[in-house]
């Protein structure tokens, strides 16, 4: 049986994005029906609390650096090539910094009873399962494309992005592996990905933060293992007082390049110098392919790349029918 998305309750993910509130507004747009769960601690506490907002069975969720395309109101779900009980269908999300069409940030359609058993994150029995979700939940990966992720709006928001996926995407199966051993064990899919956000996105309004995050949390998570606790990725509250104590006095310059809708002022030919230093580190002690390219050298990047296909050989890449 084929069921319209628009018979699910959609709600929109926020915590402390400076986006946020105008990217609900060009949701509720296009889904006035849209609901939001604001300022919950806690990924796992995030969607359950979506999940206590829903009035159906299944919900679809929406993160708050989303932009949404209009279309994806128009798929139908064929109910019998799921399992609608665990299945957790993932869309891709297209991240406007580097280019890059993952999972990351997409929109999920989720069981509830998957969301309010679940144990994630903060509350997770498993190591995997401390710092995502992919590890736990049985994933329906779709290749298509219905929103477009904006983590970019503030120097934090875009450096926060670039770190959890410079932390997220050097660990195998959620844990943290031997620095020897580092390209032999990562995922090689991830291990691209990784290369991407630590190279791509100078072209763009503070991406050179993203760039600096995903150096930096790489470089945290395979040399400075006993200074801190790499699961603290999962934690936002962790992340701020990072970023406000290590990261902003660091770079801080009241005559510097302001950064949106902070005032955040910083050295940008510091931050240059840094991302730089950290690529020496990783590409002489990792082995990584990461370069130090200019705005054009991203363009032409981001023009001529093409996102491998999302599959799995345990799932059923053909499980959603979409109109």
């Amino acid at each position: 049986m084929k069921v319209p998305i628009t018979e699910y309750d959609v709600v929109f993910i926020s915590y402390d994005e400076p986006n946020a509130d105008e990217n609900y507004q060009n949701l509720l747009e296009i889904c006035p029906w849209a609901k939001r769960s604001h300022g919950v601690w806690g990924s796992d506490a995030a969607h359950k609390a979506a999940a206590a907002l829903s009035e159906t069975d299944r919900f679809v969720t929406i993160d708050a650096d989303n932009l949404v395309d209009p279309e994806f109101f128009n798929i139908e779900i064929d109910t019998t090539k799921l399992d609608m009980s665990v299945d957790v269908v993932s869309w891709s999300g297209k991240n406007m910094i580097n280019g890059l069409v993952y999972g990351n940030g997409g929109i999920k359609f989720w069981p509830k009873n998957v969301v309010e058993q679940m144990k994630s994150h903060e509350i997770a029995v498993s190591k995997a399962g401390q710092v995502d979700f992919c590890w736990d939940i049985h994933y329906v990966q779709m290749n298509n494309i219905y929103s477009n992720v904006w983590n970019n709006a503030s120097c934090y928001q875009a450096y926060r992005a670039g770190f959890r996926e410079g932390v997220k995407m050097s660990l195998d199966q959620g844990d943290i592996v031997r620095v020897e051993n580092f390209k032999k064990y990562i995922h090689y899919k991830n291990y691209k990905r990784l290369l991407v956000w630590m190279t791509i996105g100078s072209d763009v309004l503070n991406g050179l933060w993203a760039i600096y995050g995903a150096r930096l949390g790489c470089y945290m998570t395979n040399f400075k293992r006993n200074d801190w606790n790499w699961v603290d990725v999962r934690d936002f509250e962790w992340h701020t007082k990072f970023f406000e104590s290590e990261i902003k006095p660091k770079f801080a310059d009241n005559e510097g390049t302001l950064c949106v809708k902070t005032g955040y002022a910083y050295n940008l030919q510091k931050l240059q110098e840094e991302i730089i230093r950290l690529g020496r580190v990783l590409m002489r002690d990792l082995r990584l392919e990461i370069a130090d390219l200019d705005e054009f050298g991203s363009k032409f990047f981001k023009e001529t790349y093409v996102n491998p296909a999302r599959t799995n050989p345990l799932i059923r890449e053909d499980a959603v029918l979409l109109s």
